[in-house]
């Protein structure tokens, strides 16, 4: 949620961070605003409620605001209603400080109402407001550097920040701080950028630093100092990002979730074999030992939204391959309910950013209870990577539609990479099975793009399909954590009401709920389980529903008892979900586009949660 950019150079500010938060968008946000420190010393702030467009407009395209040092925000609403008042960047009574935020104050209305009694004036709803306000009574109090000021205000804040700070003093220099909430900071040709995420600034650097938590930095021209809470310098090493600017672009798609989808038989494919030497796998880059995973005696995957449904496809695979006992939880769960974890047993938290604000939480109570770590993301250096004693990257590249596709295929490709390679180690199946069932991996990226060669028939189902109101996905085990994503897929982009259900479930309540023409999904790719998925769904059509069936290509004649069939390759059983979650991430996007919806940027969601 939220977006920061920041730049100090040569060049103009303004059209650079407009640029930067452009890439931000898919966060999610209500208003925007920047904040440009000119020759002359002054700082032009202008902000718009609204898309950023009415941000761009307000200002030329940043050609009216100059000056080559600024910062810039996209926000979503946590403390007051979206609003010009209440967009950053914020600045302090005699405009000494002015910064913009990402993250939730929580101590805000304590720190408040100190401040009033030190005589601020508070123009705003905001809890940002209050730490900008908060950084100048420090500065001012103790007569110090702006790094002794915030390290003050640090100290003294509960909750979780990203902060950007300039200071009237020190006019082409940035301050950043950051507790909880995502910063990077860049550097290229006597320049600096500053970001909350690495597609705003991709197009200018690949070369990136990652602050950490509880640090700071003083962003100059070309030149990024950190300290650590005490105000020591300390060291930090400059990375490399791979990814290219272009992975960030459209790519002539009409939307990025179209292009995401279509990227999933390459960065599946990368994603295997990134760890797939010689026909087997080598987990040494993950940092995981044979011993460790032989000692092994209960696994725990915490994730929240997508990542969760990937964890439940991911017991099933694992629980019948390696025989080792699974739990699944949601990350905004697992550390309020004080889990009892074997000390043997091993914490795996899958994340696309890396900075899921809950699954962050867990992956720390885990290592306060001394249980082995190990994280599935997608972002190289993000802080659970950072955290976690074990890292499997997925190489699904920058992902920016909000409604997650090509991350959710390389999560789903890391779990079964894990679940063989742990069966094999433990000896729960034989050299051959696991030969033959990595080649059957390596199948999955030709069969995705072989799906993808007939979306036009989800396409036109999708249109028949654009005024339901609500939808039903059933199935039974792996198929019941495809519906999962499926039915998330199809309410956060497309806005009906969906819900996924075992299809046991159906009787014990649910299917009181069926009326004429509601449309039920059926996923019938299991074949011990085809049969008594079939008699639920048979159940439903007697009521008056409409049904459509997924399953297998040349197995099952689904038609006979549908009134939509879709068919997908065969694949061994395990790794079905690869396969039939991309007509339902079809199906989704398809009724989205059909009403007229923002596919990427759909209403009250972020990209990133990285709040509770």
């Amino acid at each position: 949620m939220c977006g920061i950019v920041g730049f100090t150079g040569v060049q103009q500010a303004a059209p650079i961070l407009l640029d930067g938060l452009s890439k931000l968008e898919y966060r999610g946000y209500d208003s925007a605003g920047i904040a440009v420190r000119n020759g002359e010393n002054e700082t032009e702030v202008v902000k718009a409620k609204g898309r950023l467009k009415a941000l761009a407009e307000k200002t030329d395209n940043g050609a009216t605001v100059l000056g080559s040092c600024g910062i810039g925000h996209t926000r979503w609403a946590t403390h007051g209603e979206p609003s010009e008042g209440n967009a950053h960047p914020h600045k302090s009574d005699d405009g000494n400080v002015v910064a913009v935020h990402n993250g939730i104050i929580e101590n805000y209305l304590e720190l408040k109402e100190k401040l009033t009694r030190k005589g601020y004036v508070f123009y705003s709803e905001t809890d940002t407001e209050v730490a900008v306000k908060l950084i100048d009574y420090y500065y001012k109090k103790y007569e110090g550097t702006p790094i002794d000021a915030i390290n003050h205000a640090m100290v003294r804040i509960r909750g979780s920040y990203a902060l950007a700070v300039m200071f009237k003093d020190y006019p082409e220099e940035i301050y950043v701080s950051r507790k909880d909430s995502p910063m990077i900071l860049g550097i290229e040709d006597g320049e600096s950028y500053i970001a909350s995420d690495v597609p705003a600034i991709l197009k200018y650097t690949r070369n990136v630093y990652y602050i950490g938590n509880m640090e700071l930095a003083c962003v100059r021209k070309g030149e990024i100092t950190f300290y650590n809470l005490d105000g020591e310098e300390i060291e930090k090493e400059l990375k490399t990002i791979e990814w290219d600017a272009e992975a960030a672009e459209k790519a002539g798609f009409e939307h990025f979730m179209m292009k995401e989808i279509h990227e999933q038989p390459k960065v599946v494919g990368d994603t295997l074999n990134s760890v797939l030497k010689d026909g087997q796998f080598d987990l040494s880059s993950v940092g995981l030992s044979e011993e460790e995973i032989k000692d092994i005696s209960q696994i725990y995957i915490v994730a929240c939204g997508s990542a969760y449904h990937v964890g439940i496809a991911a017991q099933y695979v694992i629980e019948d391959l390696a025989k080792i006992p699974v739990r699944v939880e949601l990350g905004s769960e697992f550390r309020y309910r004080n889990p009892l974890l074997d000390p043997k047993g091993l914490v795996i938290v899958i994340s696309q950013s890396g900075e899921t604000a809950d699954s962050l939480a867990a992956l720390r109570e885990s290592k306060e209870k001394g249980v082995r770590t190990m994280a599935i993301v997608n972002v190289v250096g993000s802080s659970i990577a950072r955290e976690a004693d074990s890292v499997f990257y997925t190489l699904a590249g920058p992902e920016i539609a909000v409604a997650t596709t090509k991350a959710y295929s390389t999560q789903l490709m890391a779990t079964y990479i894990l679940a063989l390679q742990f069966a094999k180690v433990r000896g729960e199946i034989s050299d051959e099975t696991y030969k033959n069932m990595i080649a059957e991996l390596q199948t999955i990226p030709d069969k995705i793009a072989k799906i993808l060669e007939d979306k036009e028939r989800i396409q036109w189902f999708a249109s028949k399909q654009a005024n339901a109101h609500d939808v039903f996905f059933v199935g039974r085990g792996i198929d019941y954590a495809i519906c999962m994503e499926g039915s998330l897929k199809m309410k956060e982009i497309s806005y009906i009401h969906s819900e996924a259900y075992a299809a046991g479930e159906l009787k014990h309540g649910t299917i009181s709920l069926i009326e004429d023409d509601i449309l039920v999904v059926g996923v019938l790719t299991q074949p011990d389980l085809y049969e008594k998925t079939i008699s639920n769904m048979v159940e439903c059509r007697s009521r008056g529903a409409y049904l459509m069936g997924l399953t297998t290509f040349g197995q099952y004649n689904v038609e006979d008892s549908t009134d939509f069939a879709v068919y997908i390759p065969k694949i061994d059983p395990h790794f079905a979900t690869s396969l039939a979650v991309i007509p339902l991430q079809l199906l989704g996007y398809y009724i989205s586009v059909a009403k007229g919806l923002e596919v990427d940027k759909p209403r009250n969601l972020a990209k990133s949660v990285t709040v509770e």
